[in-house]
């Protein structure tokens, strides 16, 4: 059963879902797997993997899965997993090209599953459109819905301020609007702490 002391926050996240369900398409043609990721993301997603399928239940949630690539590559590493994403569009694309993978439409501060539902928690550069002083409420989802002794990765763009990004995508012929966050490690991992995580790397 889901525990919830106040409504979910409401973190206006429509532009978001938009720009998404607009970009569905060229974004699963153009990333249908982890070419675009460094050595470095995937040597820390083997380790994520490892650690999560070691604890003998490997059930991750990947928050914000967009077309599911990623939640594919720690499928294929021993994980159970499944994959939520705001954007219908995305996750429609994703159960079509991983149609043997649960996914799930829905947002990140409001998770439909039940709490202690999870042994690893996957946000791949999925925060990176709430504000940063919202992101507390993505936090307490996810402490909501990890098991005890359970393990989160993190990844984002480093940095300060708003950077706009629909101009990469005009490119590929989609005016969209969409704008992105960028906050340091050090608070990102002080707001992770203080919802009570503990730092590991």
């Amino acid at each position: 059963m889901r525990q919830s002391a106040q409504p979910s926050p409401q973190v206006d996240y429509s532009p978001v879902r938009r720009a998404y369900d607009t970009l569905a398409g060229t974004y699963a043609e153009r990333l249908p797997d982890t070419r675009a990721e460094a050595p470095l993301d995937l040597a820390m997603l083997d380790h994520f993997a490892t650690h999560v399928h070691a604890t003998g239940a490997g059930s991750v949630l990947d928050a914000g899965c967009g077309a599911g690539r990623i939640t594919r590559y720690l499928a294929d590493r021993g994980c159970t997993v499944e994959g939520l994403d705001l954007s219908p569009e995305m996750v429609a694309a994703a159960r079509r090209d991983h149609a043997d993978l649960p996914f799930t439409v829905g947002s990140i501060t409001d998770l439909p599953h039940p709490d202690g539902s999870f042994t690893g928690i996957l946000f791949w550069y999925s925060t990176i459109h709430t504000p940063p002083d919202q992101l507390h409420h993505v936090f307490t989802e996810a402490v909501r819905v990890l098991r005890p002794g359970g393990y989160l990765l993190i990844a984002f763009q480093s940095g300060h301020g708003t950077h706009d990004v629909a101009p990469a995508y005009r490119r590929f012929g989609h005016d969209v609007e969409l704008e992105r966050y960028l906050t340091t490690a050090d608070d990102i991992a002080a707001q992770l702490r203080a919802s009570g995580l503990t730092e590991t790397c």
